[in-house]
């Protein structure tokens, strides 16, 4: 996750970031969430980015990321093995 270069321009009014083991998550000022690093460790969250929107808070595992969002529920991204699948 040490190199943020092709997400540099849409970090801006950086509200808070939560790091995995090899990824990192921002949340932007609008709500919306920019991630990289490790793929498999949450880097890459295109399978949920239509979803994260609203996001008020996001905490990480060793290779997963949950997302609260405004609404109250939960968006998961990450490693399943840790939990990075919650539709369980």
């Amino acid at each position: 996750g040490g190199d943020c270069s092709a997400v540099q321009d849409q970090l801006r009014n950086v509200q808070q970031i939560q790091a995995t083991t090899g990824a990192f998550a921002a949340i932007l000022a609008d709500g919306s969430v920019v991630t990289w690093g490790r793929p498999d460790y949450g880097g890459d969250c295109s399978a949920v980015q239509d979803q994260l929107r609203n996001v008020q808070q996001i905490q990480a595992t060793t290779g997963a990321f949950a997302a609260i969002l405004a609404d109250g529920s939960v968006v998961t991204w990450g490693r399943p093995d840790y939990g990075g699948d919650c539709s369980a």
